[in-house]
């Protein structure tokens, strides 16, 4: 098929206008994105939409409307607070759903009782609908998945040979698509956040909630009610990791990353390759650059992009709603102090793989402190009287005379508390949190806290993720005699007092099995990998 790329004057209009009305496919800009639009009514030219895509058939398709009062013969009732937000928001970037009227097909609703509708304010689009003399259904104009297109450009690369014609309009006004809200819940929900704010919304109709899936994905078997909704969505080929830190740690993360890309804020200083989408505190120009950005990262032949976090209140909402998507969720968090936490059962191997890690570049932060119950108050670089001065005088307190040349006597202490647990416990409430912030002042930008006993001291809320370090039973206890040149008796005694598997399995989010003969690089680089590293 040849595609007729158009121009936007009247005869041209009036060509795509045709083409519509007798079932072709025909792009064309609005004020959000360029769209790929069919005839809403005909079912057969709204199939070849998604075949034209390659997009999923339960995935709805918004219907585009040249007049106000041309919604309601596709909905079941214009309700009052859909009325107040057309009398609003129409024409513009705001779409609504409400119950369809038998008019709308299950293609267009992807199979859903609900139909989307919105008024484009770009002219050209008016134009292109008025002259179908049709409602049109039009999701964005580009291969599924990718990124949605912003000029013509990206539209011809992804849709050229597929469809009747495109119309270049030059390039789009907000950059993001719609803002979409439905009104068939008890209370007004936005699916997908655009240039109209829920604050903006709630000025109009009172109560709006945000669907959890905005921020934060479908649910396993959820049906999308909204395009836009799906897992993975607005993505480059480049692989697209968010980066949660504030600008420093951000420049400073990426400019010691290997080959990577930067996609950043005009005002960040970084080394590596970079695409910029916006200012800092600029929501709207983020939203206009957001699509273009990612589409040039391909053209750079990005393999790998770090993509700084943007604010998630106002228009910045929409932004992060499509950065997140392009980046299937995939965040490095390093607002934590310590990326990884790394636990499991003694004679699992942990040393072991802290040095595999350490030779991926992260500094490794021993908590002997944690790792042994027995010897952790008297560790040196935990304990001293004169920077702990607050400790030492609590634990004197609690448990009298402890004291001996000025130092805190491991042999008074350990017949104190050895022997009773109640004061045990004890103990490890008031030293743990000295523990723990003692390790945090040795954390660097990528640290692993090797922690035995993370979950006993609290410390996994320090932690971006957390790895379980785990082997059988008979390799452990081989381990620990070996290591420790104990008797396997003393080792079994050991064993016993620790958690199982099961809640290691339960509590973390990774599970290494350091088993002799497991490929522990592969297990590593796999985790890795899946926070993207």
């Amino acid at each position: 098929m040849e595609t007729k790329v158009l121009s936007t004057n009247d005869e041209d209009i009036a060509i795509a206008g045709e083409i519509l009305a007798n079932g072709g496919l025909v792009a064309f800009p609005t004020e959000t994105v360029y769209g790929l639009g069919a005839n809403a009514l005909n079912e057969d030219a709204v199939k070849n939409i998604y075949k034209a895509k390659g997009r999923p058939s339960d995935n709805p398709l918004i219907v585009h409307i040249a007049n106000k009062e041309d919604i309601i013969p596709l909905v079941k009732e214009v309700t009052p607070k859909a009325q107040a937000l057309i009398d609003a928001f129409f024409p513009g970037p705001l779409t609504i759903i409400l119950p369809k009227s038998d008019l709308i097909g299950k293609v267009v609703s992807g199979g859903l009782d609900t139909v989307a509708v919105r008024m484009p304010i770009n002219e050209v689009a008016n134009k292109v609908i008025k002259a179908a003399g049709c409602p049109i259904a039009a999701p964005s104009a580009n291969t599924s998945g990718l990124p949605s297109p912003t000029r013509a450009k990206y539209v011809i690369d992804d849709m050229s040979g597929k469809i009747e014609a495109i119309i270049d309009g030059g390039d789009c006004e907000f950059g993001v698509e719609s803002t979409v809200i439905t009104l068939a819940t008890d209370i007004p929900t936005v699916l997908r956040p655009g240039a109209v704010t829920k604050e903006m919304l709630e000025g109009v109709i009172g109560e709006v909630e945000v669907a959890n899936a905005v921020l934060h994905g479908m649910k396993d078997n959820e049906m999308a009610a909204s395009p836009g909704m799906k897992y993975k969505h607005y993505a480059p080929k480049a692989r697209v990791v968010i980066v949660d830190a504030d600008r420093k740690t951000y420049e400073d993360f990426v400019n010691n990353q290997k080959g990577a890309f930067a996609l950043c804020f005009d005002e960040d200083e970084v080394s590596v390759p970079r695409v910029n989408f916006g200012s800092e505190n600029d929501d709207l120009s983020q939203a206009r650059e957001l699509f273009d950005a990612l589409r040039r990262l391909d053209e750079m032949g990005a393999k790998t992009v770090y993509a700084r976090i943007p604010h998630t209140t106002g228009v910045g909402m929409a932004v992060y709603n499509r950065l997140i998507r392009a980046a299937a969720f995939t965040v490095i968090d390093l607002t934590k102090p310590f990326t990884l936490g790394l636990t499991g059962q003694s004679g699992a191997g942990k040393s072991y793989i802290c040095k595999k890690l350490k030779e991926r570049g992260f500094n490794i932060v021993l908590s002997q402190s944690i790792k042994n119950l027995r010897s952790y108050i008297f560790c040196r670089t935990v304990i001293k009287c004169k920077t702990d001065e607050a400790l030492v005088k609590s634990l004197c307190t609690q448990f009298g005379d402890i004291m001996t040349d000025g130092k805190v006597d491991r042999k008074k202490l350990g017949n104190i508390v050895f022997n009773d647990k109640s004061k045990l416990e004890r103990l490890n409430e008031l030293v743990h949190p000295a523990v723990i912030d003692r390790c945090v002042s040795l954390s660097t930008l990528l640290s692993v806290l090797d922690a035995p006993q993370l979950f006993e001291a609290g410390a996994q809320d320090k932690c971006f993720k957390t790895i379980a370090v785990l082997a059988d039973e008979k390799t452990r206890l081989k381990r620990i005699i070996k290591r420790d040149n104990i008797s396997e008796k003393a080792a079994k005694s050991r064993l016993s007092s620790q958690f199982s598997e099961d809640y290691f399995k339960a509590n973390c989010d990774f599970v290494i099995y350091n088993n002799d003969g497991n490929d522990i690089d592969r297990e590593i680089d796999d985790i890795l990998h899946s926070l993207g590293f």
